[in-house]
């Protein structure tokens, strides 16, 4: 079936390597961003690629929003499937503490986005979520599922739940329309996703390299003594996605959690990544607290391994390896040229 796909977001962790996949399927993909986390060099790759057309578009920005509904409209008649996407997200946590910088591109911008699916007719909508959601109820040890009732920090305790309140409300406005049979579609809650090509050290695990690289050292917040997570290698979340679009039975508006069980401490995970940089015993000191974070954060991931054949392929270690191979590609990228072309 010949599909287009229009991915909002689309030089971000999900939505870049989202495009990668879909374009080297045979899939057609419209993309676009305005690079708040991210930059064109994700997708660089991709540029030269006649099934991808990339507009440097802000998803808040009504006018280019209208015209790139134009132009979805004019490319639509040449495809038997039209599939919207949006991964686009104010994702960093330095930013959850501030409602404003999440609220217009996670819930409003959702919202237009989804209702400009609608009125072009297209087939699948699917909403990127978080399980930031789940706030300060993800410590069970099965694992918290997508029926469980949620618990989360409010007003009078910090503002940090208004992200995860902004995007629990975008899964709502998937179920309506839905509901009311307007479009297929379902949410993704990811956890924790991390990726070899992440620009910008604002997640744990490209700070913990970075810091490792350059001061042999780490700081953490003072959460860090007790936290533990999981973490999901983009190529296992973008998978996810598609599994998700090729299952019909699965797009009735319903929310899945998408995550491994890898569960692993964040001082374990700087000794891990400080094992594989040849590093032994690294420092680690502490600084700063944040609040409303909670210890634990680990999925149930049985309704979408029921519902969809997916699974996460990439174990932490591999995906740890993979990042570090790919930092040390974009250094040597980085290198002065000799005359012959190599690097110094």
């Amino acid at each position: 079936m010949k599909q287009l796909y229009i991915i909002s977001g689309v030089t971000g962790m999900t939505g870049n390597e989202l495009a990668r996949k879909l374009v080297h399927e045979g899939g057609t993909v419209i993309g676009f961003d305005n690079f708040f986390a991210s930059s064109i060099k994700t997708v660089e790759d991709l540029l030269e690629e006649e099934r991808f057309v990339f507009y440097e578009y802000d998803l808040n920005n009504v006018e280019q929003m209208e015209a790139l509904k134009g132009k979805v409209l004019e490319e639509k008649k040449g495809f038997e499937g039209l599939v919207y996407i949006n991964c686009a997200a104010v994702v960093h946590t330095e930013h959850f503490y501030y409602v404003n910088r999440t609220f217009e591109t996670n819930v409003l911008g959702m919202k237009r986005f989804l209702e400009q699916a609608i009125e072009v007719k297209a087939d699948i909508y699917i909403n990127c979520s978080t399980s930031e959601v789940y706030s300060m109820a993800s410590w069970e040890e099965t694992g918290v599922s997508e029926s469980d009732y949620i618990v989360m920090a409010n007003a009078e305790h910090s503002q940090r739940t208004s992200y995860a309140t902004g995007k629990l409300l975008t899964e709502f406005f998937m179920k309506d329309a839905v509901e009311e049979k307007k479009i297929r579609g379902c949410s993704v809650r990811f956890a924790n996703v991390y990726s070899r090509n992440e620009l910008y050290p604002k997640h744990i695990i490209p700070h913990i390299l970075k810091e490792l690289g350059t001061k042999g050292s780490v700081e953490l917040l003072e959460n860090s003594r007790k936290n533990r997570r999981t973490f999901l290698h983009n190529e296992d979340s973008c998978a996810a996605v598609i599994e998700l679009i090729r299952s019909k039975e699965a797009l009735d508006g319903s929310v899945y959690n998408v995550a491994t069980d890898e569960e692993i401490s964040i001082i374990d995970l700087v000794k891990l990544c400080a094992r594989k940089l040849g590093i032994e015993d690294p420092i680690i000191t502490f600084k700063g607290y944040r609040q409303s974070d909670p210890e634990r954060r680990l999925l149930n991931t049985e309704k979408i391994r029921t519902r969809t054949n997916w699974r996460p392929v990439i174990t932490l270690e591999q995906g740890i390896e993979m990042c570090i191979a790919d930092g040390m590609d974009r250094e040597r990228e980085c290198l002065p040229k000799q005359a012959d072309g190599s690097g110094i």
